[in-house]
């Protein structure tokens, strides 16, 4: 096997290992996490709606994870080579430092667009990437790791609302907004545990002390199950205290068919790593656990703009699916 930081392999040869480290299926997570800021924002104002910097803001939320997942690599190859032995920094065909100053170059380009765009938007930028490192740490204090995971999708949020536009009037911090960030937090928190089963071997080893490593398979199978009802419940809760006005929302179309069929993705996840704990399968379900987590904060969307979260979901359903398809080899 090729050591992780061997020569320079050409530049054709290093972006296709870049790209593929990327897992380009993700990048739904972090895309559509800042979507919701900038449709709340379009939605807060209209007169901003369809602005060129849109495209700008999107962009580089689409890109975020695949940038931010070179770090993840970097710092979490002891466990990699057990679980993804053929990752490509794993084995040499993505070469270390070349990867981490490119993301680091563009994460700095990053910076800079978003001091451009509003300077308040830097603050979430970097709060993600701090995040994104601790949370290769705090994967060894159980929950803690979920949690750090999903405050750092939830700056995306955050960062899109920020960076689409001159802030509005005060007050910037609403029971809805918070519930909101909340419920993107916990959706993605969700969907980094059931990836943590098919990592048990190379945590245990690199000791850390996940959920699943620490309680075993029997009981996180079953916690599982329990946990697919937890964004819905929350939801439900928000909308009882009137944290969430939902007044009109519980009525409408969009929102309760992206609601159901976020369920749905939700209970089917769970129940297949019930069935699949172990082996090959339980990376072939990433598929369908990414598919939810989408779908979840799609519903939220719906919130502001129904059509747009229909349109979404179809096509972010479409696509992962897609994309996943290209990175078949289970243990990359």
């Amino acid at each position: 096997m090729k050591r992780a930081d061997s020569p320079w392999p050409g530049i054709g040869r290093f972006a296709r290992a870049y790209l593929r480290s990327m897992r380009p299926y993700y990048s739904f997570i972090t895309g559509i996490a800042g979507w919701i800021g900038v449709s709340f924002y379009e939605f807060c104002r209209p007169d901003q709606s369809g602005s060129p910097r849109r495209l700008l803001i999107l962009t580089m939320l689409f890109l975020s994870w695949g940038v931010n997942q070179i770090i993840n690599d970097w710092l979490g190859l002891p466990e990699d080579r057990v679980n993804a032995p053929n990752r490509p920094m794993v084995t040499g065909e993505l070469p270390l430092r070349p990867a981490v100053c490119l993301s680091g170059t563009l994460l700095g380009a990053v910076l800079l667009l978003s001091w451009r765009l509003n300077p308040w938007a830097v603050l979430p930028v970097v709060a993600g990437v701090l995040l994104n490192v601790l949370y290769e740490y705090a994967k060894a204090w159980s929950l803690a790791g979920n949690a750090v995971f999903g405050l750092s999708i939830a700056m995306c949020t955050v960062y899109g609302f920020l960076a689409a536009g001159p802030l509005p009037p005060p007050p910037l911090f609403t029971s809805n907004r918070l519930c909101v960030l909340i419920l993107v937090a916990v959706l993605n928190g969700l969907m980094t545990y059931y990836t943590y089963f098919k990592d048990v071997a190379g945590d245990r080893i690199a000791g850390r002390r996940t959920f699943i490593v620490r309680h075993g398979l029997r009981l996180a199978r079953c916690a599982g199950i329990a946990g697919a009802f937890l964004p819905t419940i929350l939801f439900l809760v928000f909308v009882q205290r009137n944290w969430i006005p939902a007044e009109d929302i519980l009525y409408t179309r969009d929102f309760v068919f992206c609601g159901v069929m976020t369920l749905f993705l939700q209970l089917w996840t769970a129940v297949r790593y019930f069935r699949y704990p172990a082996g090959e399968e339980t990376y072939f379900s990433l598929v369908t656990n990414i598919r939810a987590c989408v779908a979840g904060q799609v519903t939220l969307i719906a919130i502001f703009n129904g059509t747009l979260a229909l349109y979404l979901l179809c096509a972010s359903y479409v696509f992962i699916g897609f994309l996943f398809g290209l990175h078949r080899d289970a243990r990359a």
